[in-house]
């Protein structure tokens, strides 16, 4: 995440740099190749839900992933507690505040890191309503996908309007999150 962080804006500012392009998708293989998980429980339910996105709304996977994963995270903070404070403090330099300010805070900055990408993390954002839930949630459990998360624990039952609209405005605000701290654009 952290060479996406500082790759990423490059890459779409200079698309023609080689090494930018070659550090992006070298983050990609290595983040599909399923060695950074070795050992360690995983989580795809942010892939898995990102597929019946794709096959619904012709979403693109990485649209559907920013849509998804701060969603996610969100619900399943409690169970994500310790991952989340480590995300927060290991790729976005997030040391203060309470245990909840700083999950909050490390949300906020990956759902501003794709926005500032171009990749809207909303359905809303598509011009999409809630409408295609039930049909999302059906679809997941053809494909037996009702059991979702490292430990299998997640069920469907937060996708509710969680991807398809805005949260409320007070948790956030136009900021541009940089190396620890929000900066008011």
């Amino acid at each position: 995440m952290l060479t996406l962080i500082e790759d990423g804006p490059k890459a779409l500012k200079e698309p023609e740099n080689y090494d930018v392009r070659a550090n992006v998708m070298w983050a990609a293989t290595q983040a599909l190749n399923g060695l950074i998980g070795a050992g360690v429980p995983q989580d795809w339910a942010t892939h898995m839900l990102g597929h019946e996105l794709t096959a619904m709304h012709g979403l693109d996977h990485a649209q559907t992933l920013a849509i998804v994963l701060p969603a996610l995270w969100n619900e399943k903070r409690d169970t994500k507690r310790a991952k989340l404070l480590q995300y927060a403090e290991r790729v976005w330099n997030i040391t203060e505040g309470s245990d909840d300010e700083r999950i909050d805070a490390a949300i906020a900055a990956t759902r501003n890191f794709f926005e500032q990408l171009g990749v809207p993390t909303h359905l809303s954002d598509y011009g999409l309503d809630g409408s295609s839930i039930p049909a999302l949630l059906k679809k997941l459990e053809e494909h037996g996908m009702t059991q979702l998360g490292e430990n299998h624990h997640s069920t469907l039952r937060w996708m509710s309007a969680a991807v398809y609209t805005k949260p409320p405005a007070k948790l956030f605000t136009p900021q541009t999150f940089v190396f620890g701290h929000f900066v008011q654009t």
